[in-house]
């Protein structure tokens, strides 16, 4: 593998991971813009645009754009998140260039045609509807808007129905100018890839983007809280959720292992503690996720109104348990998960490209897989302890629950029963 990295002259990045025994190629164009990035009236906007960047440009119609792609066997497609928004190809190795032209042609020559935009309009509101039709989906909307109330990025990416409604051609125009600017674009291209060929075609077909960088994402403040919905459902939805770490903090890597050491498979210590020792619930697991400035370390578990009253407390404790019973053997275990997670990537095109390319937004620069590797190495038991009392204890909880959850232990309750959890002495030190 060869990653080799051009800065065009209006700031937009081309990069490329050569892996020359492969006859296709993925690559795609990642954006730094995401829910985040919107105002209150402009939620969901971003996935809208997402949406209508494939219903027809001025020489290609939505039909066309199809066509064409998967004439040569090719597949092209998108996705929204917080902070990122992407679209990406994967083609025969020859076809780079059709792919690289309807990249471009998507993200500066779309039409958003009344027609069109109403039919997506549409469809959004479908997947909205499903959305709110999901017990667990609506527990994780709840879980953001409580860790971070009343900011974009504690607010749904699809946007509300009112919204989504609200978007008209000069609205999506508007936000495509002031949000996709070349300084915070990435070109990222993995497998059997060129390096000067797609700088080539870049700088032809992506040559006249404003060299601008657009504004900074307004700062995250966490919050946390909670919020409660009972509603006549067989299962609880239950999330547990602490402020976590941004991407560049110094115990990032102690906040992943954490999680899944905590509830990252079958031999974590929540699955085994609650799932197979006690039959408490049904599903759980934790997860980080992490942002630019901000992180949060989450629960989920799914259980019956039976056992809720059980559950929490005995969650509480593993939190607790966690920040001073963590031994090596279970750190061992994780990083050896992350580890294979990091290399299984490396074998996908179409990961690596996303992976290279996230890399240059988050971080500036391309993260050696051994460089990772030594850092996910260099953590302790001793550091995930420490990270587990100082993002465990103390703190403000966010909390939220959707289904039969009568009697369900509150946010304060959680917060108390964590704070009666020993001074560790690492911590105090």
């Amino acid at each position: 593998m060869k990653v080799e990295t051009t800065v065009l002259e209006n700031g937009l990045t081309v990069v490329t991971d050569q892996m020359p025994h492969l006859k296709t190629a993925a690559l795609g164009v990642w954006v730094r813009t995401g829910s985040r990035a919107e105002n209150a009236d402009q939620n969901g906007i971003t996935h809208l645009l997402e949406h209508m960047a494939f219903k027809g440009t001025k020489s290609r119609s939505a039909r066309g754009i199809a066509e064409e792609i998967e004439a040569v066997g090719g597949e092209l497609n998108a996705s929204t998140s917080i902070e990122h928004t992407n679209y990406y190809a994967r083609i025969l190795a020859e076809d780079l260039p059709l792919a690289v032209d309807i990249l471009a042609d998507i993200l500066q020559n779309s039409t958003f045609e009344a027609e069109e935009l109403v039919r997506e309009q549409h469809v959004i509101l479908q997947e909205i509807g499903a959305s709110n039709d999901a017990p667990e989906d609506q527990a994780f909307d709840l879980f953001q808007a409580t860790a971070w109330p009343e900011q974009a990025i504690g607010r749904p990416i699809l946007g509300t129905p009112e919204t989504v409604q609200g978007f008209g051609r000069d609205s999506l125009n508007d936000y495509l100018a002031s949000r996709y600017r070349a300084p915070d674009m990435v070109l990222s291209a993995a497998g059997a890839v060129d390096h000067d060929e797609l700088v080539s075609l870049a700088r032809q077909k992506f040559g006249a983007i404003n060299s601008e960088p657009a504004a900074p994402d307004p700062d995250a403040r966490y919050s946390g809280g909670e919020k409660l919905l009972n509603k006549d459902l067989m299962e609880a939805q239950v999330l547990i959720g602490f402020e976590g770490r941004p991407y560049k903090a110094k115990d990032y890597y102690a906040i992943q292992i954490l999680a899944s050491v905590l509830g990252g498979g079958m031999s974590s210590r929540l699955f085994q503690e609650i799932r197979e020792k006690h039959g408490l619930c049904y599903a759980i697991y934790s997860f980080h996720w992490a942002f630019s400035d901000t992180g949060l370390f989450g629960i989920h578990a799914a259980t019956s109104h039976e056992d809720l009253g059980a559950l929490m407390p005995m969650i509480a404790d593993e939190l607790v348990s966690a920040a001073h019973t963590i031994t090596e053997d279970e750190v061992a275990r994780s990083r050896a998960q992350i580890r294979a997670g990091l290399m299984m990537a490396l074998e996908s095109p179409a990961a690596r490209a996303g992976q290279i390319a996230r890399q240059i937004l988050v971080h500036g620069r391309v993260l050696a897989p051994d460089e990772i590797s030594a850092k996910i190495e260099a953590v302790t038991a001793a550091d995930i302890r420490e990270a587990a009392y100082n993002t465990f204890v103390g703190t403000t909880p966010t909390l939220t629950a959707i289904g039969p959850i009568n009697g369900i232990m509150t946010a304060d309750e959680l917060a108390a029963r964590l704070q009666q959890a020993p001074v560790r002495q690492a911590a105090s030190m």
